[in-house]
C-alpha cells in the first residue's frame, strides 16, 4: 500500500500504482450523460489519468483546469479525469468551468479504484480515490506513475506531459 498524507496527516491506500511497462487494466466508467467508457474507447490514443479524491476541492479543480489546458496542445493524447464524485457533479463542474478537452468520468459503480490501487483505505478519506498520475502509451503500457504524496498538493503536471513525447 501507498503511505501518503492529508494536510500531514497519514493516509494509506489499497495498493501501488501500475508499473512502468506494465499494461493497465479496463475499466467501466461513467461520464456525466450516464454512459459507460470503457479502456477501449480509448484505442490507439495516449492517455493521461489524472485521478483525484473529489472534484469539489480547490486541488482537484485546479488540476482538472490545468490538464484540461495541456490537453488542448496535445496531439493523440486524451486525459482521463477519474474521480467518484457522482457524474453529475462532474458533469456540472465541466460545464461551468468550459473543460471541453478531457474525458472526466465517475468511479462511483466501478471497481477502478482497487483494479488501479488507488482507493483510500482510512482516514476521513475513506474510499474515495487518492492524488496520483497514470500515463500511458498508445498501447496502454504505463509510461510514468505519480502518487501525489501529499493528497493536498498538485500533481508534477510537466513531468507527465513530459513523459507523453519520450
Amino acid at each position: 500500500m501507498a503511505a501518503i498524507t492529508l494536510k500531514g496527516n497519514p493516509v494509506n491506500t489499497i495498493g501501488t500504482l501500475p508499473s512502468i511497462g506494465t499494461t493497465v487494466r479496463d475499466f467501466a466508467l461513467v461520464d456525466s450523460n450516464l454512459n459507460v467508457k470503457l479502456l477501449s474507447d480509448f484505442d490507439g490514443k495516449k492517455k493521461v489519468f489524472n485521478i483525484f479524491p473529489s472534484i469539489d476541492t480547490g486541488i482537484c479543480a485546479a488540476s482538472a483546469r490545468k490538464f484540461n489546458e495541456e490537453a488542448s496542445k496535445l496531439d493523440n493524447t486524451v486525459v482521463i479525469n477519474v474521480s467518484k464524485d457522482l457524474p453529475f457533479a462532474l458533469g456540472r463542474f465541466c460545464a461551468a468551468e468550459g473543460l471541453n478537452n478531457v474525458e472526466t468520468l465517475s468511479d462511483f459503480r466501478s471497481s477502478f479504484g482497487d483494479d488501479y490501487e488507488v482507493t483510500i483505505t482510512d482516514s476521513p478519506m475513506k474510499g474515495l480515490l487518492s492524488r496520483a498520475v497514470i500515463v500511458t502509451d498508445e498501447n496502454n503500457k504505463v509510461v510514468y506513475t505519480e502518487q501525489v504524496s501529499e493528497i493536498a498538493q498538485e500533481p508534477d503536471y510537466s513531468a507527465a506531459i513530459d513523459a507523453l513525447n519520450k
